[in-house]
Order: structure tokens, then sequence, then C-alpha cells
């Protein structure tokens, strides 16, 4: 890359959020799960990928190691994205479906549970639109293939040409690949589908799937593609990262702020580099007694379940459905808002009570799932717990 190009590409970067500025596209130089880095150079490396199935808890580092793969094995172009909005008519009588596209000239990134019940139909379109624009030396680098299989093998300096022509195809991925974000969240048509659709199309497309849950994915379709889990760092690499960041912005983390940030963080790398952030920004140098400053969104998840604590009343639930149609509003997803009241609760309620609420918590989140207005199902569960709350709160009561 040239002065001016990296001159460019610095300039774009310094406006990003520091999860994104920073983020290596290099697995070698990834400072967090080494091993499984190197696991994955050597796989790319061999030439013909198989299907990817990247599974972990968020704020693992699952998209950055799939955004390292990519560049492995289509260089700096990999990087150079364009964000499509793409109207989709399908079904019969055909209707349409608006989808947001992040691609390259190698790659699509797609969310298919955007589309709800949809995404049957959505998957097959776009495996199919990419497999019938593969690049031009797929059938080249397959010929050859199938000629040296089939053909004798050269000798001499004939030999050394072929084997030369045949590593260069080999490093030329003869395939686009589709990246599937919450495969997990996928209806279970559509899971069953995909694996149909990635058999039919292996050769000139390969599906990289990234999900919080394995266990929410099919087993023949996990049997199909290489697994992959990317577990959470531990605290030491944690603050590492913490510190790497700290250096190239020019400030420095203390050891006590660095383990308040991974305590708060729970671990997760992306939301740790956002409350590392936004505390610098509040105030720096840090101080002893200064705490982590957290999302907006986990304040008001945490507000919510305060209001449920204090009064159990009609006029509690109308407050709390205002905050729930603010988070849902703001893109903030439901199961992360069901996941945060719910762990504020269970920090606070009596231990008698925990069972219950563990209980109907697994409960709602079924139908929610399962359903296709979450804020139904969250109000929901915001009104039976008041309701088991106020009950036992009269109970004791009657107790005295």
């Amino acid at each position: 890359m040239t002065g001016v190009g990296k001159m460019e590409q610095e300039h774009k970067r310094s406006g990003l959020m520091w999860v994104d500025k920073h983020r290596s596209t290099n697995l070698a130089k990834l400072e967090v799960h080494k091993a499984l880095n190197v696991r994955l150079l050597n796989l790319v490396r061999q030439g013909d990928v198989p299907h990817l199935f990247f599974y972990g808890p968020p704020g693992a580092g699952k998209r950055t190691r799939v955004m390292g793969v990519l560049h492995e094995l289509f260089g700096a172009s990999a990087e150079k994205l364009r964000v499509q909005h793409r109207v989709f008519k399908l079904g019969d009588p055909p209707k349409e479906v608006e989808m947001t596209l992040v691609m390259s000239n190698h790659h699509v990134e797609m969310n298919p549970s955007d589309v709800g019940i949809k995404d049957r139909l959505v998957v097959q379109e776009m495996i199919k639109e990419i497999a019938s624009s593969v690049p031009l030396d797929a059938f080249q680098t397959t010929k050859k293939k199938e000629q040296n299989a089939a053909g004798p093998e050269p000798q001499g300096a004939a030999a050394a040409g072929a084997n030369t022509s045949n590593n260069s195809a080999a490093h030329k991925p003869a395939f686009k690949v589709l990246v599937l974000h919450d495969v997990d969240r996928m209806s279970r048509l559509a899971q069953q589908a995909l694996r149909r659709t990635m058999e039919k199309y292996a050769r000139t497309c390969r599906i990289i799937m990234l999900a919080t849950s394995a266990s929410k994915v099919i087993e023949p379709l996990r049997s199909r593609c290489l697994g992959v889990r990317v577990p959470l760092p531990s605290d030491t690499e944690l603050v590492q990262v913490l510190r790497h960041v700290a250096n190239k912005e020019g400030f420095i983390v203390t050891d006590s702020f660095g383990a308040k940030v991974v305590a708060s963080s729970g671990r997760n790398m992306r939301r740790a580099l956002l409350q590392l952030e936004a505390s610098k920004s509040q105030n720096y140098p840090f101080s002893a007694e200064q705490q982590v400053t957290k999302a907006d969104w986990e304040l008001a998840c945490a507000s919510i379940s305060d209001l449920m604590l204090v009064q159990q009343a009609p006029r509690t639930l109308l407050t709390v459905r205002q905050k729930l149609y603010d988070l849902l509003t703001h893109a903030i997803p439901a199961d992360i808002i069901f996941h945060a009241i719910v762990a504020n609760l269970l920090r606070q309620v009596d231990q008698e009570l925990a069972p219950q609420l563990v209980a109907h918590a697994a409960m709602y989140e079924h139908r929610m799932q399962k359903g296709s207005k979450p804020i139904l199902h969250l109000e929901a569960f915001c009104a039976r717990f008041m309701q088991l709350y106020k009950a036992y709160l009269s109970a004791i009561m009657d107790l005295f």
C-alpha cells in the first residue's frame, strides 16, 4: 500500500470508535487466543477452506477472526467494504423484503434473522446469487486440479512449471464467501434449507456461520462445517488488550482501573473497550474511586429492575412498558434486554424467589423466540414478576 493510501486509510479510521478502529485483521498479530489463531492460519494456507462455524459468547472475537480469515484468503481487498440495501421479492405471491448487506468483491455479510420468517428464502436467494457470480479463475483452477488428478505427472522442467502453476492456482480461492451472523436465531426451516443449499453450491461458495449458542443450530448443519469455538478472553488477556489500545491512544490504564473494566464488562471484549473509551472521555487521569462508565441501555435495564422491586402497580407497568419501547427502538436486541433485567433481579431478590424467577424467565424467553412481537413477552414477564414479588412480600408480612 502506498503512502497516500495509508494516509487515507488512517483518516477513515480516525473517526471510528476504538472497538472498530483498533480491530486487527491480521491473525498473526491478534493478542488473544494465539493458539487458535495459528490453527486458523494453517487451515487457510492449505488453500481449500471448508465451511466454517464460529461459535462462542458475545465479545469473544468471532467476527475479528472471520475478518482475519478473509484477509488471509483474499488480501487487503476483503477490507474494502460497502453497505448495500437490497430489496428481495420472495414468495408466491412475491412480497418485498428489505435487507442490509455488507460486502466486498469477495464476500457478503448478512443477518438472516432480521427478516423473520422469510429468512429461508433470503438465504437461498443469496447463495444462488453468489454462486452464479464466481471468480473468473474458478473454472480454470478446477480444470487444472482435474488434469493433475487424471493425467500422468510431467517430467523435468515441465514438472517444475506445472507445480508452479498449480501452486499459484491453489493460492487463489476459486470461490466467494457468504458470512451469516446469528445463525442460532434462524428458524429451523431456514437452517434445513441452508444445509441443502450449501451442499449444492459447495464448489463455488463457502459459508462462514457465526452463532452464540451451538446447541440452537441443527446437527446436520453443524456436521457440514468445521466448528471453531471462540471462548471469552481471560482477565490477563483482556487487560493486555486494554493496555495495547491505551498505548495507541496515548494514555495509561492503571492495574486497578483495568481490573474494574474487566469485572464490569464480564470479560466481553467489545463491551470492555466501549466502557474504557466512555470512562476516558468522562474523566482522565483515572482516580482510585472512579467507577466504570456503563452504556445507557445497561442503566435503563437496571432502572426497570429497580422500578419493579420498589412498587408493584399498574402505573409501574406503564412506565416499564415505555422504557422497554425506548430500548427496542434504539436497536437493543430483545434477548439482551431480557438477560440484563433478569440478571439485575437475581442480584437483588431473595434466594427463595430465585427458582421461580428463573423458571418464568425461561418460559417467557422461549415464547419470545417463537413469537414475532418481543415487547409483548417482555412486558408479560415484567407483569408476572411483579405479581410474584408482591405475593411474596405479602406472605412475609403475614408472618409478623
